[in-house]
């Protein structure tokens, strides 16, 4: 015989998340706990090193001065807008392939990432944002005497 928990309001829950998420937050809360709204979302690659969490955004079309990194509460924030370059109106119809606007990233890092130490440099569209690590501090064994 399973166990099933009762929630009568899973369902309730459920439908009010759904109604922000379609409606756009306007009667949400205002708290930042969802994360920020953002007209698109580059790709991103994380990778670990032995000393060091790397970063590589994709933001083809972004300006290095359109970009901006910041480190706060062990919280890493990716931020910036790619300009539309030009659009070309005939007859009637509008044609945009690229996505431009405003985009947003967050990344939580553990607590051994050092926030004084980070780098980013943008190179061929991609971002590369390196977070060193701080020394860890090595176990030390403790040795038990007998009396």
């Amino acid at each position: 015989m399973s166990l099933i928990r009762y929630e009568p309001w899973s369902l309730v829950n459920r439908l009010h998340h759904d109604l922000d998420r379609i409606f756009g937050r306007e009667f949400a809360p205002d708290d930042d706990s969802r994360g920020a709204v953002s007209d698109w979302m580059p790709a991103v690659d994380v990778q670990e090193t032995k000393d060091a969490f790397v970063l590589h955004a994709d933001l083809p079309g972004v300006d290095p001065k359109d970009i901006d990194v910041t480190m706060e509460n062990g919280v890493l924030a990716l931020r910036g807008r790619r300009q539309s370059e030009s659009t070309k109106e005939e007859g009637g119809y509008r044609r945009v392939e690229r996505i431009s606007g405003e985009f947003f990233r967050r990344f939580t890092l553990p607590d051994v990432a050092d926030a004084e130490s980070i780098s980013a440099q943008t190179s061929n569209g991609v971002l590369t944002v390196r977070i060193a690590k701080r020394p860890e501090v090595q176990p030390r064994r403790i040795e038990v005497k007998g009396s």
